[in-house]
């Protein structure tokens, strides 16, 4: 059953671009539309505020959908809102558009990990929900520093409409190779949303919010750090931004085979790498070698926390897997949002660039410490999580 897992990776391969393109582009785009770079920061903090709000709403939407009904809708949405972003004539309308993108970024990863688990056997869910999100993770390989360099040389609109024929192809592979006997949500989903009574399910996706804060304090402004502080040209950010998705994706893949062995020990221990490795750029922010070493390294922890996070969610979440796969999605984008935020009112008080990664270990600590807890709580009540 891999050709459908390979259609659901070529989606997020499409979303992914969306997502993270903007943040190679900062520069481009806040000066063609006469923005500050923290301003510009905020269409981060937009789209996923947009992932956040769209996740539970579009989720309830889609749920009496087949789900192969429900995917391909939400790739009709993602389309039209990279459209939009291509012809938006000012920073509002871009603002709007992103929004109108970020409604189906939730809800198809969502829909998308279950779906991946329900086609692979017991003690492989986690690396089928990796190949999805290898998807994501390439997108960071191949997606964001191509668009990141086609935006440069042909104006950042130029990247968006790239994008949507990403979007047209990943819709063909939908089409193509999803199985039409996947079924739909079970039962009523408004009264799935008692799972959030369930303190664990609660934590998991705290987790998820600081683990995503951290990361995209620093992320979101990974182009002016380079740039000002390690010194790198415009053009150069580009190869490293590759090279970090490289590492993106190594840590996808790890992440889940640590995940269908240990589940809570691998994210406390993965949590307590990406803390050092915040700790480290600071002072390797200033040479280039050491800061490539650094970010690519960042990279293979910050993505290996995915899939243990969304099998946890699901996990926790027994009766509403959908509801609480997508909203887990929401809890990732909320987390960078409140990054991409907290980086930007860090900078406008006056922090500098090479200063952002001590407020991304910060947050990784809390990430870390929220772990830790949940993980004392069930040895204390005994239980045991089921992984399949």
């Amino acid at each position: 059953m891999r050709l459908p897992l390979y259609a659901l990776s070529a989606a997020a391969f499409g979303i992914g671009t969306t997502e993270f393109v903007i943040m190679g582009l900062l520069p481009d785009v806040a000066a063609d539309l006469h923005v500050t770079i923290p301003q510009a920061g905020l269409l981060v903090s937009g789209y996923a505020i947009g992932v956040t709000i769209g996740a539970p709403i579009v989720a309830i939407a889609t749920a009496r959908l087949k789900r192969h009904v429900a995917l391909l809708s939400l790739m009709g949405i993602f389309i039209l809102g990279n459209l939009l972003c291509a012809i938006a004539p000012s920073y509002w309308p871009l603002m709007v558009a992103r929004i109108i993108t970020a409604f189906c970024h939730g809800a198809f990863f969502g829909v998308g990990a279950v779906v991946a688990a329900d086609l692979s056997p017991p003690g492989r869910k986690a690396q089928a929900i990796a190949m999805m999100f290898a998807g994501l993770t390439l997108a960071n390989v191949l997606g964001v520093p191509f668009g990141t360099a086609l935006g440069q040389a042909f104006g950042w609109r130029s990247t968006f409409w790239a994008v949507v024929a990403i979007g047209i192809v990943a819709a063909l592979a939908l089409i193509a190779w999803l199985p039409r006997t996947l079924g739909r949500a079970e039962g009523n989903m408004l009264t799935e949303f008692g799972v959030l009574r369930r303190p664990q399910v609660i934590l998991a996706m705290l987790i998820s919010v600081l683990a995503s804060a951290s990361l995209f304090s620093v992320f979101t402004y990974i182009a002016p750090i380079l740039t000002d502080v390690t010194g790198v040209s415009a053009h150069g950010v580009t190869g490293v931004l590759l090279l970090f998705g490289v590492g993106l994706t190594a840590g996808n893949f790890a992440g889940a085979k640590f995940a269908d062995w240990k589940l809570m020990p691998a994210m406390l221990a993965i949590l307590a790498a990406i803390i050092v490795l915040q700790l480290v750029f600071n002072l390797t922010a200033v040479a280039f070698i050491p800061a490539l070493i650094t970010i690519v390294l960042w990279g293979v922890a910050a993505f290996a926390l995915v899939s243990p996070l969304q099998l946890r969610v699901v996990a926790e979440a027994r009766g509403a897997p959908n509801l609480a796969s997508s909203l887990n999605q929401g809890a990732f984008n909320l987390g960078n949002a409140i990054g991409a935020w907290a980086g930007g009112v860090a900078i406008t008080a006056g922090v500098s660039y090479g200063s952002l990664p001590w407020l991304g270990a910060g947050l990784a600590l809390a990430a870390f410490l929220t772990t830790l807890l949940a993980m004392l709580l069930e040895q204390r009540a005994g239980a045991t999580v089921p992984c399949e």
